[in-house]
């Protein structure tokens, strides 16, 4: 006998749940639920057929209740055979079944697929009995709404069988256990099939075989890496982006409205992609989605999107996912790195044969006829020249359109010399025996910080910092209580305007000592470029994080310095960059955005 369970509507709903598989339910056509207090991912449900049990875990804003307990959240309760669930509060009742069937009339989730793949149009409709009799729900549209698609085969694996949970000692053991516990091992149970994936053999990087026998999803900080049944390794990689590239959205905006609001972008892409395969390539989409570690986009909602947009295009490619910014952020390399040195098999990857396409190329307004809007970025074509890469645009390289013109970032990492001089006038001293105030004026990100850490404090200056300090009153004083302890001060702030920089001019010229003035020259696209590096190397010094809306409000207050201000001196600092290992320096030399 074989097991089967079931959710069953008395509006003639009916939903069949695989063993130890996530299902999400909601609002939608498998539930014939219309109501809008029902989120379309409502509950996530996990059946254990050993216990009998299905574990439902609350996800939409509004309540479910089970058997009469409300659940909030992410709260979770065990729904046993014969028991009610109502999706919202005490409305649209679903009640769980258990049920044996023989095993001549029983048809495993493999068989299933590949019926419902074969199935035509006439033999979907022929029956409600026959569509209930498909298999249950894949993982993949379990946080998703999925977009109209042919069902895909996928190789049966062992793993697909989920193991039998540790049982109790016997029956009166099983009853006596109490309800945390069972529902904890539930949760363990739902979770086990995800662990057992990551662990198998098959799952890692460097596993011997040279085709993935099973899909699975790895996280590696923040990076997360899905790797499809059938991605095989292969020394050519023709790497992808994926938003303008592989999809766009089907509303037409720029941004999607919802999780399904996605289409292919054009119909030669399907074809094209199997060719590369067929040639032996290895198909790889790198995507950014800064969402993620934002708390704008959920990460399982997007694996969902990312399984619905493989089946499909029916074709096996691994996908990596950067989550945040640092190492793994396109343009900079660390997501092709980690494909070349944990995602490949060992196998070693030819440049000269491999390419990457993305529409982040920096092509101007009107770069074409009907595309009046600009490139948003230039990171992809970046991402390719940090690499060494052949790059084309989704247009060149799927429709053979000719290569549009565009523009480079102003700033270029890979022409900074490190051996230009560090100030000017080059007859100018960095510090002064005699007591003074040094002011430093210059963009977050400059360089100041670790300029009077190496080269002033060490001769004793005090050292104000609003970063440390917190406020421009508080550096004041502190400034005021250095002079009248007979220190010389340097003040470590930002300073953009006549009015932050007098503050610390009347305070030395109250205490009778001389100010001068260090303005930094690093420009805004050199800070920037220095402020995403500290997010790719690990440092002792902490700094606060930066974002775009500093930069531009010190932009929009500078006004450049001058002795008129009361500066006995002006020093121009150059920023000239020391690096304590090779490592450090390839990656200050990578274009870090477009």
């Amino acid at each position: 006998m074989k097991m089967q369970c079931a959710l069953a509507s008395v509006n003639g709903a009916r939903v069949e749940l695989a063993d130890g598989r996530a299902f999400i339910f909601g609002r939608g056509p498998d539930s014939r639920v219309a109501d809008k207090k029902c989120s379309r991912h409502q509950v996530k449900l996990v059946a254990d057929y050993a216990k009998q049990e299905v574990l439902v875990t609350q996800l939409g804003p509004n309540p479910c209740s089970v058997d009469g307990q409300s659940l909030g959240r992410g709260q979770s309760a065990c729904l046993t055979s014969g028991c009610t669930l109502y999706l919202v509060d005490q409305s649209h009742p679903f009640t769980v079944e258990f049920a044996g069937i023989s095993n001549e009339n029983y048809s495993s989730p493999q068989k299933e697929k590949r019926k419902a793949a074969n199935e035509s149009k006439d033999s979907q409709s022929s029956s409600k009995d026959e569509t209930q009799k498909s298999a249950p729900k894949r993982n993949m549209k379990d946080y998703f709404a999925s977009s109209p698609k042919k069902a895909i085969k996928r190789p049966h694996s062992p793993q697909d069988e989920v193991p039998d949970m540790k049982r109790g000692r016997g029956n009166e053991d099983d009853e006596e256990t109490s309800s945390e516990e069972k529902l904890r091992h539930l949760q363990e149970f739902a979770q086990k099939e995800s662990d057992d994936t990551l662990d198998s053999p098959s799952a890692k990087p460097n596993a011997p075989s040279s085709t993935c026998s099973q899909s699975h999803w790895q996280q590696t900080g923040s990076l997360m890496l899905y790797t499809a049944a059938g991605v095989s390794e292969s020394s050519k990689i023709a790497g992808f982006d994926i938003d303008g590239c592989i999809i766009t959205t089907k509303s037409g905006k720029v941004f999607p409205t919802s999780p399904d609001d996605w289409r292919i972008l054009y119909p030669e892409i399907q074809p094209r992609l199997a060719s590369l395969l067929k040639k032996g390539f290895k198909v790889v989409f790198f995507t950014n989605q800064m969402g993620i570690s934002r708390g704008k986009l959920r990460p399982e909602v997007f694996k969902s999107k990312v399984e619905d947009i493989l089946e499909t295009l029916q074709l096996p490619v691994q996908v990596f996912v950067s989550t945040a910014p640092g190492i793994y952020r396109k343009p900079v390399m660390g997501m092709w790195e980690h494909l070349c040195e944990k995602a490949n098999g060992g196998m070693t990857v030819d440049k000269s044969q491999s390419f990457y396409v993305g529409d982040a190329a920096g092509r101007p307004a009107n770069w074409a006829p009907g595309k009046k809007k600009k490139d948003f970025s230039c990171s992809d074509r970046l991402f390719a020249l940090n690499i060494g890469l052949q790059f084309h645009t989704p247009e060149e390289f799927f429709l053979g359109w000719k290569p549009a013109q565009f523009s480079m970032p102003t700033f270029d990492p890979r022409n900074l010399d490190t051996k230009m001089r560090l100030y000017d006038p080059p007859d100018a001293t960095l510090t002064s025996t005699k007591q003074e105030v040094i002011v430093a004026v210059g963009f977050p990100g400059s360089g100041k910080s670790t300029f009077f850490q190496t080269h002033i404090i060490p001769k004793g200056y005090a050292y104000v910092n609003r970063d440390m300090l917190g406020s421009w009153q508080q550096c004041v004083t502190a400034c005021e209580r250095a002079l009248k302890e007979g220190r010389s001060v340097a003040v470590d702030n930002t300073n953009p305007d006549p009015e932050s920089r007098k503050r610390y001019v009347d305070v030395s010229r109250d205490a009778g000592v001389p100010c001068r003035c260090f303005n930094f020259t690093t420009t805004l696209e050199q800070a920037k470029h220095n402020n995403r590096f500290r997010d790719m190397v690990p440092s002792a010094t902490k700094h606060v994080p930066v974002n775009d809306m500093v930069f531009h409000s010190y932009k929009k207050k500078f006004v450049a310095p001058s002795l008129s201000e009361g500066f006995s001196e002006m020093l121009q600092i150059n920023f000239v960059p020391s690096f304590n290992d090779k490592r450090s320096e390839f990656l200050y030399r990578q274009f870090s955005e477009g």
